[in-house]
């Protein structure tokens, strides 16, 4: 009797080797930007030269569509390396997670928006800035007219595309309205060099703008075709819901400092003695007892975050839908997981004293890194605590990127 292997098992299969080959490749590349760090924050976005490393080691393209030449990995693979690369620089981790991340959002685009944009160059990147309300759009013969003013496009200025979200209104007059994303060249957006900040210094998050601008309607897609769901002839990967999981995009850079941090501490309190009384402060209880609490606060994180794209990418498989309940649970523990990273770092920061305040110690570097990550939209737990309790609740809620 003759039996066959099962094409699913040996595909995923196939997945999980490219996707360690890939978090390898990512893991390799620590030791030259930690080196590069310093000059990547003065410089206020990612160099090209490490740019040139992360196209080099084949990592933008992990969820690429394989029709284009992509890895196609499931969506932990995001995570997994988005902490390897902060480990050395939260920034690069940052720039690398939102660029990455918009190749698994064009899977969900028409077939003549991806080939537009990587039929030429299967490599080419792609920006975003997904703060809806600063940009609004009407509807014109062959499309839509796009004017806006966007904050927070990350490395828009080393992508050849834009990515925009905007509100569309069906009547000036008419209270409904849709969301929408819209693909534009960044030859036809203006930037601002203003990003000039705390911490994620290295970024190059600037504001970018358009006027009148005129999309055509297949370079452009409903916030609601990105819900989630089962689709025939879709892929799991891209069968997620977006929006839900948006704070997982991310959240593998918060992962990854803390876990550089905590590593740093503890190398730290196992060498140094109190400056007062040169006690080693290894043998401070206090001590201890912080590194436990952060420690402990990193593995959770670690697990939650894992644990939840696994299982998401488990129920794409098997053609479950995400209720509404369910996807306030993701931006419930997503903001949860980093709010925990960030208070780790703190912990640490704190317990290491005034030596981590010089400019040149790589934990004030990663406390401001972690400040930075945590006051992103997407890690309010104000927000996703109050959204998870009204949908428990059984009240309405407001947020339209949540709803089929």
């Amino acid at each position: 009797m003759v039996t066959h292997a099962n094409p699913g098992r040996r595909d995923e299969e196939r997945r999980l080797e490219i996707a360690e080959a890939a978090l390898s490749r990512a893991k390799g590349l620590e030791a030259v930007l930690l080196q590069r760090a310093r000059d990547t924050e003065l410089a206020r976005h990612v160099p090209e030269m490490t740019m040139a490393d992360l196209r080099q080691h084949d990592l933008f393209r992990i969820l690429q569509p394989r029709r284009y030449g992509g890895a196609q990995c499931d969506i932990v693979a995001l995570l997994d390396i988005a902490a390897a690369l902060a480990k050395a620089d939260a920034s690069v981790a940052w720039t690398w997670a939102s660029l990455a991340s918009h190749a698994w959002m064009m899977g969900l685009f028409g077939a003549v928006a991806q080939k537009r944009v990587w039929g030429r160059d299967a490599q080419a990147l792609i920006a975003s800035s997904l703060v809806f309300p600063a940009g609004h759009a009407r509807k014109v013969e062959g499309g839509f007219e796009l004017s806006g003013h966007w904050p927070f496009a990350t490395a828009a200025g080393l992508c050849p595309w834009i990515l925009l979200g905007a509100i569309v209104m069906a009547d000036e007059d008419a209270d409904d309205c849709e969301y929408r994303l819209f693909l534009v060249k960044a030859a036809d957006v203006q930037r601002a060099d203003n990003w000039d900040a705390m911490g994620l210094r290295g970024t190059g998050s600037g504001d970018v703008s358009v006027q009148k601008l005129v999309v055509p309607e297949a370079m452009s897609l409903q916030a609601s075709a990105m819900a989630g769901g089962p689709q025939t002839g879709v892929e799991p990967l891209y069968r997620l819901p977006v929006f839900a999981l948006y704070p997982f995009v991310l959240a593998g850079v918060a992962l990854g400092n803390a876990e550089a941090c905590l590593h740093e501490f503890t190398q730290i309190a196992r060498q140094r003695a109190a400056n007062y009384n040169r006690a080693k402060l290894a043998d401070f209880p206090s001590i201890q007892m912080r590194l436990a609490s952060a420690a402990a606060k990193v593995d959770a994180a670690r697990r939650i975050m894992r644990g939840t794209l696994i299982e998401a990418m488990d129920e794409a498989r098997a053609d479950l839908a995400p209720d509404l309940m369910r996807k306030a649970c993701y931006r419930r523990d997503g903001a949860l997981a980093v709010n925990l990273c960030t208070e780790a770092v703190a912990t640490l920061f704190k317990a290491n004293g005034a030596s981590g305040l010089a400019a040149a110690h790589v934990m004030q570097r990663q406390f401001r890194d972690a400040q930075a990550i945590d006051a992103h939209i997407a890690f309010s737990f104000d927000a996703a605590g109050s959204m998870y309790g009204r949908v428990a609740l059984g009240l309405p809620i407001d947020n339209p990127l949540l709803q089929p």
